[in-house]
């Protein structure tokens, strides 16, 4: 299976400095592997966003640290510790090939809406949105 690269346009915010970000060297995966990814920054709760297709919005697969949206499957998971935000893929998929990012938010703003976004805008809420990690997947 080829490598498709994906790339996600750089959100801007108004205080994009405010996080560091933690970034492997490179992220690539075999089907089956176990993936962990890693972001660092001041805010109370994290959220994991993936972007399959450009131009199209971001998906949350973690909010508040550790929880799932409905829908998302069980191989996506999420911890933190200290102020380190992690997001762990078991199992990865040919289907979790995809662009990542991490974003963080205060612990007041979360409303999961049925469509697994933060107060129904994901882009938006997200507070310091860090870019990015691109996973190619091979089969």
């Amino acid at each position: 299976m080829a490598w498709v690269l994906l790339l996600l346009t750089v959100l801007t915010h108004s205080s994009l400095v405010q996080a560091a970000l933690t970034q492997p060297s490179s992220l690539s995966a075999n089907v089956g592997n176990t993936v962990r990814i890693t972001c660092t920054s001041s805010y109370s709760n994290y959220g994991w966003f993936q972007q399959k297709v450009p131009g199209t919005g971001p998906v949350t697969v973690i909010y508040s640290n550790s929880n799932r949206p409905s829908g998302i499957p069980s191989r996506f998971s999420g911890s933190k510790s200290g102020s380190t935000g992690t997001l762990t893929i078991s199992g990865v998929q040919a289907e979790d090939e995809a662009v990542y990012f991490c974003g963080g938010q205060d612990s007041s703003s979360y409303v999961e809406s049925s469509s697994g976004s933060w107060n129904g805008d994901t882009e938006r809420s997200a507070r310091d949105p860090q870019c990015c990690w691109t996973l190619p997947v091979q089969a």
